[in-house]
């Protein structure tokens, strides 16, 4: 690494309709480094990043490459400059193969234009290797692992000669193993010369793949940092503009009666005679790896799976729930791991999504009644300060802290009792973390009872009150929260 910019951005300034997204923000990328993008959702880092991959336009600023001053007109022209942007949605065509998928658009061509998939091979093992990958140019997408996917948007940009790469929320969907091979990667990139632009709301990678971190906050820079020079609670204070004492704020609450007995649960090619109780007041923590069946526990719970056999009793009676609707009516509430895709309409308006499980509640005579939805809405924007220009605002163009709110909001406008959360604090900053540690807090002592379902192990520690392990589709260990450490988790989660 060498203290020359690769990429200088200066003063650059964006604004949305009645918005100011970026407020003249600084940011030098070093060639060779992994320089960590910080900063709470809503704070400008999408933006920023928006504006180098060419997905946005600046309103003011200026931008250099290597010392030339660009104005980067669109996403190809980014690329043809050297710049490549890998998005936690990835950009991949399934049934494609590997090789097919890293060339698309620029595959290598034979006489009368036909594509030569012998040269798209060899030139994507070329690429793969380079990587240090054993991978099959010719393989479907569709088959591999989520950190195959990820080294194949890798793959696919150095492709395309990138000079700066950048790296939206990378070890979102990632195991522990399959992270380690990431930053392998990316230690290989910095070798090579490839400056990284990181973006990750996990605070722990920052310290293990980063050289300097900039942090951001309200569209402004609050400074830029030698990783080596700061710590984790410096930052987070920098970051939400106070001090958070406790990242893991747990309050334990009076627990109450049994509000949810699951008994042989089974599905099929998923659970496997799956059986726990759940009481008032309670924070049950879900373990496991990935595929070890914590999501198709709460797809079950919630209709949305069939079972083969099995039972769901809530507050001593036996429910037949066959569909979302029927878990609703029962008192439950389903915060979805994919809140993009499972728990919002993204077309729709704030009002319109955070009402939509309740919409029962507010009509009279099949008519809505406008004044008293509308006075929900507000009342739970407010509540969760949700950061929206108001209340008609598409969620589509809200922060994934924000729309997360919104999911939670609308099983709170719901009434649920019991409280089903998948991954909860995905992708979401340490600030909005700490408010939904505080929002189930008080549900909790309220009464509510929560299934809170997490591939963090810190956060599963932190907030439960009992922790259930699951392997291959059942239960394999059941631990008291205050016996449990992460080492015992992941022995049981293993098999060990």
């Amino acid at each position: 690494m060498t203290d020359a910019p690769v990429l200088e951005m200066r003063e650059i300034r964006k604004t949305f309709p009645g918005v100011v997204a970026l407020d003249g923000v600084d940011f030098a990328l070093r060639r060779g480094e992994v320089h960590i993008l910080l900063g709470e959702n809503g704070a400008g880092k999408s933006t920023l990043m928006k504006i180098l991959s060419g997905a946005y336009q600046k309103t003011a600023g200026r931008i250099t490459l290597d010392g030339e001053e660009v104005e980067i007109k669109n996403p190809a022209h980014a690329q043809a400059l050297g710049v490549a942007t890998i998005y936690q949605e990835f950009n991949l065509v399934p049934h494609l193969s590997v090789g097919e998928n890293i060339f698309l658009g620029r595959e290598p061509v034979r006489a009368f234009g036909l594509i030569d998939r012998r040269a798209v091979n060899r030139q994507a093992a070329e690429v793969l290797g380079g990587l240090g990958l054993n991978l099959d140019p010719r393989r479907p997408v569709k088959g591999l692992r989520v950190a195959e996917q990820q080294m194949v948007e890798v793959a696919k940009a150095l492709s395309l000669d990138a000079r700066v790469l950048i790296m939206d929320e990378p070890t979102a969907a990632l195991t522990e193993h399959e992270i380690k091979e990431l930053f392998a990667a990316i230690r290989g990139l910095k070798e090579k010369g490839v400056s990284v632009v990181y973006i990750s709301h996990r605070m722990e990678e920052l310290f293990e793949i980063g050289d300097r971190v900039t942090v951001l906050r309200d569209g402004r820079s609050v400074g830029t940092f030698d990783v080596k020079e700061t710590n984790k609670f410096e930052l987070i204070r920098l970051m939400v503009n106070r001090d958070l004492t406790e990242l893991f704020p747990k309050e334990h609450a009076e627990r109450g009666a049994e509000v949810l007995r699951v008994e042989g649960l089974t599905t099929r090619g998923g659970l496997k005679d799956v059986s726990f109780s759940l009481h008032k007041g309670e924070v049950l923590g879900i373990a496991g790896l990935l595929g070890a069946g914590r999501t198709e526990l709460a797809r079950a719970i919630f209709g949305l799976d069939k079972l083969e056999s099995g039972s769901v009793k809530i507050k001593g009676e036996t429910r037949r729930i066959g569909s979302p609707r029927a878990a609703i009516n029962a008192g439950l509430g389903f915060l979805t791991e994919d809140r993009k895709a499972q728990g919002l309409v993204l077309p729709l308006s704030v009002k319109d999504n955070l009402c939509l499980p309740s919409v029962d509640k507010f009509t009279s005579l099949g008519f809505v009644d406008a004044k008293r939805e509308r006075g929900a809405a507000e009342r739970y924007v407010r509540e969760l300060r949700i950061r929206t220009p108001g209340l008609e605002q598409k969620v589509v163009y809200l922060s994934g802290g924000n729309q997360q709110k919104v999911v939670l909001s609308k099983w709170l406008c719901s009434e649920a009792e019991v409280f089903i959360f998948d991954e909860p604090t995905r992708g979401v900053d340490v600030g909005a973390k700490a408010e939904i540690y505080q929002l189930m807090n008080r549900l909790a002592a309220s009464g509510v009872a929560i299934i809170m379902i997490s591939s963090e192990l810190p956060e599963i520690l932190g907030m439960s009150d009992r922790i259930l392990v699951m392997r291959a589709g059942t239960v394999a260990c059941e631990f008291d929260a205050k016996e449990a450490t992460q080492e015992k988790i992941l022995e049981c989660a293993l098999g060990e």
